[in-house]
């Protein structure tokens, strides 16, 4: 029992960079359905589980796993295991078995189509930056040399600790060199930012400021410390492109280029978006239609509010639209599980790339720009974790309220 449940902590912080909010709630329900009893010490990147062996006998047992949300094909395997676990129909032994196949699956699709999988991802996120055919082109490229070094990461463990980095220089000096020369074309930072937004961590702030509002201080103060760092590695990265190429940070202020893209291009956008976000992060072909439905549903509802209301309450309307839909298709046996139904939409939400545009900008010597992008952040992160926890409870169970909020 101590083995199934460890494996299944293991499972579920690795697939946990959206946040460990419901680890404890899965965990307990798993025991519970063997007849045991545990408690959980979370922190993002470890556990210390406690699980009942008997009358006045406790086993405890620390987990750590790396939190990331690179292979949602496990989350998908897992939610009819752990259906299977909690309504009795698996024993020990069998549900131990399940759970190590699925931990121990290969990727379901060769490393090219990730590589595709992230140039698309960036593809369909360039028109956001600046709606030019020549934002759409030059992302191609630069996308290409970022989705090469995300691919290497995975089989070289020295590169992948520094791989925001590695990868932020070189879309840099690209940048600089080669794409930037002419001011028509945009500002650099505009023109980085697409090939550059796999690595942003804008996911992981607005997780941080949802575990910080439904309580989980820890997890989330540690999960906004991370936040930081990746995005302060990205930020360094770009200033050394500028020393490499002898460039001055007064270039990094942001001037976007007039828009020349069609609005057919624009609605293109997200469906290639959401294939590049399938393949990225190995989630199954199958679910495609219905993410790019969530997508669309989740752009129209911030669109119209925005329209009305100004961005702060389009993004918190359709955080909170997008949290309510995603919770109640949980609850279907039939439907992959929340975390992979929100991912694609939640990606059109976050604004990571604001505290690169702000951080970069303060660095050009542009302060009131530079703040200006920085509360932007900071108020949009914020809005899009209320607004995720507000559609989970609304929607929540009533015996389940507490532990579903976020």
């Amino acid at each position: 029992m101590v083995d199934l449940l460890t494996c299944l902590v293991r499972i579920l912080l690795a697939s946990s960079g959206e946040g460990a909010h419901r680890i404890e709630r899965t965990v307990h329900r798993a025991a519970g359905a063997f007849g045991r009893r545990t408690s959980l010490v979370l922190v993002p990147d470890g556990a210390v589980v406690t699980v009942g062996a008997g009358p006045g006998r406790m086993t405890t047992v620390t987990v750590r796993a790396v939190p990331e949300v690179f292979r949602l094909d496990q989350v998908v395997a897992l939610k009819p295991l752990l259906a299977d676990v909690c309504a009795g129909r698996v024993p020990v032994a069998r549900a131990r078995e399940r759970l190590r196949d699925i931990e121990e699956q290969p990727a379901p699709y060769p490393w090219w189509w990730k590589l595709t999988g992230i140039v698309l991802f960036a593809l369909g996120f360039a028109p956001l930056m600046q709606p030019t055919w020549y934002e759409i082109g030059s992302t191609a490229v630069l996308a290409v040399l970022a989705a090469a070094l995300a691919v290497a990461a995975d089989r070289s463990p020295r590169l992948a600790l520094l791989l925001p980095l590695v990868a932020a220089t070189t879309v840099s000096v690209v940048t600089l060199e080669v794409f930037a020369r002419d001011g028509a074309h945009g500002g650099p930072v505009l023109l980085m930012l697409p090939a550059l937004f796999f690595f942003v961590p804008g996911d992981y702030l607005s997780a941080a400021a949802g575990e910080l509002g439904a309580g989980l201080m820890t997890t989330g103060a540690i999960r906004l410390v991370y936040a930081v760092f990746l995005l302060v590695q990205l930020y360094v990265g770009v200033l050394l492109g500028v020393a490499v190429t002898g460039s001055s940070t007064r270039r990094l202020f942001d001037v976007a280029a007039a828009s020349d893209l069609p609005r057919w291009a624009l609605f293109c956008g997200w469906i290639v978006f959401t294939a590049g976000t399938v393949l990225a992060f190995a989630i199954p072909l199958r679910l495609l239609p219905m993410l790019l439905l969530l997508v669309y549903v989740t752009v129209g509802v911030q669109s119209l509010v925005t329209k009305a209301a100004g961005e702060t309450a389009g993004t918190f309307t359709a955080a909170v639209v997008l949290a309510a839909v995603t919770t109640v298709l949980d609850r279907r046996p039939s439907m992959p599980a929340r975390l992979v139904l929100l991912l694609p939409g939640f990606f059109t939400l976050t604004v990571g790339s604001l505290g690169m545009r702000g951080l970069t900008t303060l660095a050009g010597g542009h302060v009131i720009a530079g703040f200006t992008d920085l509360l932007k952040l900071v108020t949009v992160v914020t809005a899009i974790a209320l607004g995720l926890m507000v559609g989970a409870t609304l929607t929540a169970r009533t015996n389940g309220l507490a532990r579903d909020r976020v």
